[in-house]
Order: structure tokens, then sequence, then C-alpha cells
């Protein structure tokens, strides 16, 4: 968090990367952020406190940087979501800040998506001379600097201070980038589709079984893996491979490459059903006994 936050505040110093508007409230938001889960990391806050913070951080960006107004769908084209701007955009601001954070429970999955993810803004506006790009790099840095030692098996740990911090992060991203350029919403969310899938599926399969989603669980597509006996490192690269075709996509889609209005929907769609589908053969595999068996770690 602080390479990232002092880096960018360098960076737009030294270039005309955005407007000093945009630029503090990103970073009083991010820290607003930070502050609350390095405070949740110490003593546990209430679930009705941590989201507090989270809208408020939300009400920052919305209110210094925009909200959504108009996006670009595969098939649909442009979009004007009007009135309904606002509230797309404070759950996609606080539903990847608290996604991100629920993910962060195994070894390398945080940091390796990140890294992946910084280096999927930097190759998506590559030359702009905007923002995205620069923090984008940054968080990809940073993240890899801290992956070193994150990696199973691990000898530090992200916390909710780092996790949250970068959920919020690659969803302002995604909000500053499309401020310039609609296309750039929905690459920004190909480019962590893996988190924002397995959060979605599991809450939804949580309140169809009638389950208090705000109690701790093992219920996640990436945990129910690590439970079928997959080492945290296999898991790992798993999510870093889909987050990388997350990329290829979400390239695609912003460039305008061939078939991509069409490609982009089913390669995702398909990609989503195949990490299911291996979750339930890995589950499967397990009850009958099968040798999938790996390191824990």
């Amino acid at each position: 968090m602080a390479v990232s936050l002092i880096g960018i505040w360098l960076c737009w110093a030294l270039l005309p990367l955005c407007s000093a508007q945009h630029l503090l409230s990103f970073i009083g938001a991010a820290l607003l952020i930070a502050v609350v889960s390095w405070r949740d990391d110490v003593r546990p806050l209430p679930v009705l406190g941590r989201f507090g913070a989270h809208t408020l951080a939300a009400v920052v960006v919305v209110v210094g940087v925009g909200s959504w107004t108009v996006l670009e769908a595969p098939g649909v084209g442009s979009l004007c979501l009007g009135y309904l701007g606002l509230p797309i955009t404070f759950l996609w601001i606080v539903g990847l800040t608290n996604a991100y954070n629920f993910m962060d429970g195994i070894d390398g999955i945080a940091g390796s998506q990140a890294v992946v993810a910084g280096l999927g803004w930097v190759a998506l506006t590559w030359g702009s001379g905007h923002v995205e790009t620069w923090l984008g790099l940054l968080l990809a840095a940073a993240s890899l600097g801290f992956l070193v030692h994150n990696w199973p098996p691990a000898k530090i740990f992200m916390g909710d201070v780092g996790s949250a911090f970068l959920g919020f992060s690659f969803a302002a991203l995604a909000i500053i980038g499309a401020r310039r350029d609609p296309r750039l919403a929905l690459a920004g969310v190909l480019l962590v589709w893996p988190f924002v899938f397995d959060t979605s599926f599991t809450l939804l399969r949580r309140l169809r079984r009638g389950e208090n989603i705000f109690q701790a669980h093992r219920s996640h597509l990436y945990q129910r893996l690590v439970l079928a006996g997959f080492s945290h490192r296999f898991v790992t690269c798993l999510y870093g491979a889909l987050a990388v075709v997350g990329v290829a996509l979400a390239l695609m889609w912003e460039q305008r490459i061939g078939a991509a209005s069409g490609l982009v929907p089913s390669a995702l769609a398909s990609a989503m059903i195949g990490l299911w589908l291996f979750v339930v053969w890995a589950e499967r595999r397990q009850e009958t006994g099968g040798p999938i068996r790996t390191n824990a770690r």
C-alpha cells in the first residue's frame, strides 16, 4: 500500500497523469480503506463498521472521480446507465473491495492476481500517459515484491490491509479508466474475473442454501480445491492462469480485435463453467478415493 500510494504521488508530481482531484480522491479513499482494514487486522471490527468505511470510500471516489454513466458491452454496444450508474458503481467498488479480501485465503493467490491484473492495466493503457498505466505498474511491482515472501509456503501474509487495498484499487482503476474510454470498465472486470466469479458464485450458492453470508466459511471454489487435496501452489497457479486469460480477453475487447464482441462472452463463460466443473470433478474424485492428494502447501 505504501509503495503504491507514495509511488503514484511521485509519478503525478513528475508527469501530468490526471487531475489533482482524481488523484487526491483515490489516495484519500485508499488510505481510509487501508487504515480501517489495519484496525480490523489488529482487533476485529463489526461488519457494519467495515462496510460503512468501504461505502464512504466509494462516496469519495464517486464525488471526486465520477461514476459509470456509459458502458460498452459485447453484442449490445453503448449502454447509458442513467440513474443506475450510481448504485452499480457503489456495488462494484464495495463488492470488489470485499471480494478481494474474501479471496485472500491461501498462500500467493491474492498477490499473484494483483501482479497479473496490474500488468494487465499496463498493457491496456500503454502509451496513453494516463494514471492507469503507472498505478497498474506500481500495484504489480509492489505485489511481486510481496509475493516473493508470500509464495507457498508463505513467510508473511497480506492481511485485510493489503487485500482490501488491492481490491479497492482495481475497482477504482476501472472507474477512472472508463471516464475516458467506456470499454475500460468491462476490461477492468475481466482483469479480476476469477475473484469476481468465485465470490459471486459462492455468495449466490450460500444464499440459495439459506446460510448466513456474514459467517466465516470455507466454501469458495479455491478453498474447495484445497480441501479436495490440491496444494496452495497449484490452486494459486491455476487462478493466475485464469487471470492471464482475462488479460487476453480484456486486450481483445479494448482494442476491438477481430470478433471480440462474440468471443469475449463465450470464452469467459467457458472459463467459468470449466472452473466449476473442475471443482466438482476434484471433489467427486476425492470422495471415491482418487489419487489427487498433494502437499497441503
